[in-house]
């Protein structure tokens, strides 16, 4: 095996090996790494939308699933994608092995659908590139310390990746997808521009507000760990560094980020919303705030990394409406007196119904309903955004 600098973990997502053409362009890939002289292991997601449809199912199964059960179910998605992989380097006339998060010494806290890893133990990994193969490793997956078989919540494979690359002293973590790198903003909305280059902090602002390129469990792990990362995507072109910045950047206002699944518009009695609370948080959603409004309903803000899917805790029959959040992302920019009221006036401008703005030195964040989310993201990106 190459020392611990010739390792790099590469993380591959589920569009950039939804088909089998697709999964042999990026087995190319790999084994042209390997040639080249480094220890490769490569993490894996499920192929294109197969984790949705397995949750589908599930539901049609039983309205209420076991989490459990869950967790058996949904790494299935993975170890078919490292399989398949891992047969397509080896047609290619190089050694490659599958393992899955358990064999590969991942070990997770006791929590099924949401664990977070509390220790990794490579030795698996690291026999295997001592023998020259190259390792596919199943994301989003591991073993908790009672044995159990638990999975990481959305986008836990940018942290299995990230994890690993610590764990092995690895040179730094790739992590690829259909994007290449990281925008000010959210390209199906505006015409953004590519950030070269973001802290971990940065970074993990705008996965916290919406961005969705890079997992923040995964950066929080990286930014702990020191490992840079690299978003880059499978067909190449540029990419975004994310690190520990050499220098204090100069630039106040970094991006605008939105999302659609931070907060509820909850109507109903104060016994009701204090059942949708309890129900929220038997689902583990941390709650941030609940704003009551005179009309008796209240805005209900939630932690999107602790809820991550949160309408699950919510049957339909109750009175929650998901609103919109639109947040402006830099450095002490939440109490700017001049940005604030021309965001209200942007805001006015777009006939967005703003319940409540959250003011913070990271972010300045309006909440409204979702039909004027793009037109304030579109508004906030021309007023405050320029190039880096």
């Amino acid at each position: 095996m190459l020392p611990h600098e010739h390792t790099v973990v590469m993380k591959f997502g589920g569009s950039s090996l939804a088909d089998t053409d697709k999964i042999r362009k990026v087995a190319k890939l790999v084994a042209a790494r390997h040639v080249a002289g480094e220890n490769i292991v490569v993490v894996v997601s499920a192929q294109g939308k197969t984790t949705d449809g397995l949750m589908k199912m599930a539901h049609e199964v039983s309205p209420n699933p076991s989490k459990r059960e869950l967790d058996m179910l949904l790494t299935v998605g993975e170890r078919s994608s490292m399989a398949l992989l891992s047969m397509a380097i080896a047609d290619l006339g190089h050694e490659a092995i599958s393992l899955t998060g358990s064999q590969c010494g991942i070990i997770t806290n006791d929590n099924h659908f949401n664990a977070r890893i509390i220790d990794v133990k490579p030795v698996r990994i690291l026999d295997e590139l001592e023998k020259g193969h190259i390792v596919i490793v199943a994301g989003f997956q591991g073993m908790s310390y009672k044995k159990e078989i638990t999975t990481l919540g959305r986008g836990g494979s940018d942290t299995t990746a990230v994890a690993l690359a610590a764990a092995l002293d690895a040179r730094w973590c790739e992590i690829y997808s259909d994007v290449d790198g990281v925008y000010t903003a959210d390209p199906r909305i505006v015409d953004p521009f590519h950030l070269v280059e973001l802290s971990y902090e940065e970074m993990m602002e705008m996965a916290y507000r919406g961005a969705k390129v890079l997992n923040f469990h995964a950066v929080e792990f990286a930014r702990r760990r020191q490992i840079t990362v690299y978003a880059r995507a499978t067909d190449g072109g540029r990419e975004t560094m994310v690190r520990k910045p050499a220098l204090e950047l100069g630039r106040a206002v970094l991006a605008v980020a939105g999302a659609d699944r931070l907060v509820g518009l909850v109507t109903g009695d104060l016994a009701q919303t204090a059942d949708l609370l309890a129900r929220l948080s038997a689902h583990h959603a941390e709650i941030q705030y609940l704003l009551s409004r005179p009309d008796g309903s209240g805005v209900l803000v939630l932690n999107p990394v602790t809820a991550p899917d949160w309408r699950a805790a919510v049957p339909e029959h109750d009175r929650v409406e998901a609103l919109f959040s639109v947040s402006v992302i830099g450095r002490s920019i939440g109490f700017e007196n001049a940005m604030f009221n021309e965001a209200l006036r942007l805001a006015a401008d777009c006939a967005a119904e703003v319940f409540c703005v959250e003011a913070n030195p990271s972010h300045l964040t309006f909440y409204c309903r979702g039909e004027t989310g793009a037109a304030l993201t579109a508004a906030f990106h021309r007023a405050f955004v320029t190039p880096r």
